[in-house]
């Protein structure tokens, strides 16, 4: 039996991760198509799984091409991840709205209090730009929550605001808009300030810790916050600086061997990262990212890059083999 979207909410020890994530892995090896599609292609015996770290991960992109859906109840929302260059977006099929904010708000909870005390000012042009974005909407009913709004092009209406609100704020923006915003050179120093990554072809890539410091030295903070997630993901995870990561209790990060998608590497170790996001519950809680990085003992994680296409052979073989079927 699958558990409730509020039972995963509610995973505080190891142990209860460890027996949720083979409840929903036992189920979802059934339930959802192109999961058990995967697994069959890679030989893989599902009673033979008796870990979570032997538990197969599913490739992000097949997001694109397939509904990862379990299931026969239409979805309530399908969010969708942006496009930038080109191609297929990926779609998140979501069972119930409901149960996305159910989680975001856990999750925001946990790292910066209740929403109803925060105040967001929202600076994400491109997001706003489009339709089904997963951001927007987190972001959206977090504010109404709380208090702050969504500013696009509109500098000095968002300084003027900031400015005149008192108590816990955050300014949450796309790399590419921090970084225009601080050619101003605003004072926030009494503001966290929130990045999500991604300059969407507006400016050129940065390394991390240059674009933090660059942040830092022009809004007057010690430290530049972050948040990850994806289109796939119904959970974030939050960085409060130095790109170091930290998951809620229901969400978990692994890297694996770029050679064999199906090795999990040691704490440590730099790897491909492959995510546990037991809030989806209706699609696949187990996906290969295409993002580098390492993850520590403590199951924090920092991001170093992106992977090359070129250097998943092994992995694309059995994708392409679904999508042929």
């Amino acid at each position: 039996m699958i558990p409730a979207i509020g039972d995963i909410l509610k995973i505080k020890t190891e142990e209860e991760f460890q027996r949720a994530a083979m409840e929903v892995f036992r189920f979802q090896s059934r339930e959802c198509p192109p999961y058990r599609d995967y697994i069959r292609l890679a030989g893989i015996d599902v009673s033979a799984v008796k870990s979570v770290r032997q538990i197969p991960f599913l490739p992000i992109e097949l997001f694109k091409t397939t509904d990862v859906y379990c299931g026969s109840t239409p979805p309530e929302k399908i969010f969708t991840s942006s496009t930038t260059g080109g191609g297929q977006p990926s779609r998140h099929m979501m069972v119930r709205l409901s149960d996305y904010e159910e989680t975001f708000t856990k999750a925001f909870s946990l790292f910066y209090g209740d929403p109803a005390g925060v105040s967001i000012f929202a600076l994400l042009p491109g997001y706003l730009e489009r339709e089904g974005s997963s951001l927007i909407y987190m972001v959206d009913r977090l504010i109404a929550r709380g208090n702050g709004g969504f500013y696009l092009r509109d500098t000095d209406k968002l300084l003027r605001d900031i400015r005149a609100t008192r108590g816990k704020k955050i300014l949450l923006g796309v790399t590419y808009a921090l970084l225009d915003l601080a050619e101003h050179k605003p004072d926030l120093s009494d503001i966290v300030i929130m990045e999500t990554g991604g300059m969407k072809g507006k400016r050129a890539e940065l390394p991390k810790a240059e674009l933090h410091r660059i942040l830092c030295s022009a809004f007057g903070v010690e430290t530049i916050h972050s948040e990850y997630g994806m289109a796939e993901l119904t959970s974030q995870a939050y960085s409060a600086g130095k790109g170091i990561f930290r998951t809620p209790p229901w969400m978990r990060v692994l890297t694996r061997d770029l050679n064999d998608p199906f090795d999990i590497l040691p704490a440590g170790s730099v790897g491909g990262i492959n995510i546990i996001d037991l809030a989806n519950l209706s699609s696949c809680a187990f996906l290969q990212t295409q993002d580098i990085g390492t993850v520590w003992p403590d199951f924090s994680f920092t991001v170093s890059g992106r992977i090359d296409r070129s250097e998943t052979r092994g992995c694309n073989l059995l994708v392409d083999n679904i999508l042929s079927a």
